[in-house]
């Protein structure tokens, strides 16, 4: 028997300002799977991911959670469900990293406790994983971009969620922290059973890094599956309007795509 979704959605819309935004969505994400949301500017990654997360509030029953209503759930409670980790977060207060990871044991605390040796032990746990466990001293102020989002990612990680969802993590990054950051949350997916799910902008790296793939286009799936049934030179042409080959990565086996440049 397969296991039950973590994540399911049924006839989802959502409409701002007049504009649907999204039209009639359904997908399921199954737990330990790394999946990637791919689309054209405008297409509705983000705010399907925000609905998910419910930053955003869906229609009634359209969002579940391990088959619950997000919407029943209260806000500490799903914390503990769901952990985000956005484009980037800029933090102007002086917290070191481990006050910075520590917060992502709030969902488990009443207002005015303190972290227990147990939330410690969570902490330096997400912190090793991370691989910023030297940094838990350094303040958040002084660190390079890459290492202020695998402090992020600790923090989520911190939070013992089921789902990690990521809205494009990697914009802001240069190459070498992209495959730093994606390989950290591949390798923690496959370890830890986590599930993964992420609005990714660069398209090799769904193609590298992702499981399986949900491509949108114009507020509807356009095409779901394995991504190399997914990104294929006629999808690509169709929604892209590029003209491309793919080929194998030597390194790694994979495909990935080449554009032909006028």
């Amino acid at each position: 028997m397969s296991n039950p979704s973590i994540i399911s959605i049924k006839d989802l819309n959502w409409s701002y300002n007049g504009r649907q935004v999204l039209k009639t969505i359904s997908m399921n994400i199954k737990p330990g799977t790394f999946t990637g949301i791919l689309g054209p500017n405008g297409a509705g990654k983000t705010t399907l991911l925000k609905l998910i997360l419910r930053l955003l509030s869906p229609e009634k029953d359209s969002v579940l959670i391990n088959q619950r209503d997000v919407l029943s759930f209260s806000r500490k409670e799903l914390a503990r469900h769901e952990a985000h980790v956005p484009q980037s977060t800029k933090i102007d207060f002086d917290f070191t990293v481990r006050q910075i990871v520590l917060m992502g044991r709030s969902p488990y605390q009443g207002r005015f406790d303190r972290e227990t040796k147990e939330d410690r032990e969570i902490a330096e746990r997400a912190m090793k994983q991370a691989g910023i466990f030297y940094l838990k001293d350094k303040l958040i102020t002084r660190l390079s971009g890459g290492e202020g989002q695998r402090v992020i990612v600790a923090r989520a990680l911190a939070q013992e969620p089921e789902l990690l969802a990521l809205d494009e993590p990697t914009s802001h990054l240069d190459i070498h922290h992209q495959i730093r950051i994606l390989s950290l949350i591949r390798s923690l997916s496959r370890k830890n059973n986590l599930t993964v799910l992420a609005v990714l902008h660069d398209i090799n790296h769904a193609l590298e890094y992702c499981d399986f793939l949900f491509l949108l286009d114009e507020g509807t799936i356009y095409k779901t599956g394995c991504p190399e049934e997914v990104i294929t030179p006629r999808v690509m042409k169709e929604i892209y309007g590029l003209d491309v080959q793919i080929a194998k990565n030597p390194f790694t086996g994979k495909p990935y795509l080449i554009p032909e440049y006028e």
